[in-house]
């Protein structure tokens, strides 16, 4: 599915050390993203962002949610400026659809929105965040799954989104949105990583040609529902020091082995030099078996998307069974 990505200049060589993945909508994805959710982000992510342009990463992920699609689009605005890139066009942006504008008739105004905070004319990749909806005072609602895609797919239609997808949604909510879908997801963007691999979205998405993207492939370490699973795993660890790589290259590089795309968070500027540094070497067939004994447990339940007064009354319904 690797599709090489189409740069030129002098950061073209940087560039080209990101494979891209081919969406089902025909356009490339570079499979390693920069992400930007964080509940601290840095006063000068714009000059992160930018740095990480020259870097060579062309993937920039968003959200409503995050407050950082004004970030991310001052600093498209200075890559095509200063010459880091030679248009927008070489950048793939993604942003994401909140639960309060997840209705229908709310998607294609909350998208508009947020092409005018990132001073945009369209993104690469828009996606619902949640199977959840939301009211204006926060209390839960029923998600209207058909209603909301279709208007999904009413942006892809009108060009404002070049590819649509989902996140968060399980295996069993991929499949029914695939059996109504006009437009299918290009794209669904879960937490996946080795100690929670998701196996079960994965199969169902491999099957209807839909890319898995891992958020949180390193484990959120640190963050408030993240887990020590990735980054503190004495078999990854093992392997690591027997390869002479670090940790968070082992685990970015499985991922990528199983066919994931993934979003990595990091505002250090080495560790983002660090996490290109995984496309020219494989892990041995006995570094697997070991990484396949990880333990696996979900770190982001969604359990503020519980409620006996929403859709879902518990975490089995909110994740169909698969916990």
């Amino acid at each position: 599915m690797a599709a090489s990505g189409g740069h030129s200049g002098g950061a073209a060589a940087a560039a080209a050390s990101i494979p891209c993945v081919r969406l089902n909508t025909g356009h490339a994805m570079p499979v390693l993203g920069f992400g930007t959710g964080s509940s601290s982000p840095p006063a000068d992510l714009p000059a992160t962002i930018l740095h990480a342009v020259r870097l060579g990463y062309r993937h920039f992920d968003t959200a409503s949610l995050y407050g950082t699609e004004r970030a991310v689009g001052g600093a498209v605005a200075d890559a095509v400026r200063s010459g880091a890139v030679a248009s927008r066009a070489d950048l793939f942006v993604t942003s994401k659809l909140w639960i309060a504008d997840a209705h229908p008739g709310r998607v294609l105004p909350a998208l508009r929105e947020s092409l005018g905070r990132l001073g945009l004319d369209y993104l690469d990749l828009f996606l619902v965040h949640w199977p959840v909806a939301a009211g204006e005072n926060k209390k839960l609602l029923p998600f209207d799954m058909e209603g909301v895609w279709r208007d999904m797919e009413e942006c892809h239609r009108l060009g404002l989104a070049r590819s649509i997808g989902v996140s968060n949604f399980s295996a069993a909510k991929m499949s029914r949105l695939l059996a109504f879908a006009a437009v299918p997801p290009a794209v669904n963007q879960v937490e996946a990583n080795v100690g929670w691999r998701q196996e079960k979205v994965r199969e169902v998405c491999a099957k209807n040609g839909v890319v898995v993207t891992a958020f949180s492939p390193l484990g959120a370490h640190g963050s408030a529902w993240g887990s020590n699973a990735v980054m503190e795993s004495g078999v990854l660890r093992d392997v690591a020091a027997r390869r002479g790589k670090s940790v968070a290259q082992v685990a970015l590089r499985w991922l990528h082995e199983q066919g994931v795309c993934f979003v990595a968070k990091s505002f250090n500027k080495e560790r983002l030099k660090q996490n290109m540094e995984i496309f020219d070497w494989e892990l041995s067939e006995d570094d697997k078996e070991m990484i396949m004994q990880i333990p696996q447990r979900r770190a982001c339940q969604g359990e503020f998307f519980v409620s006996q007064d929403g859709q879902y009354k518990s975490l089995e319904e909110l994740w169909d069974g698969e916990i």
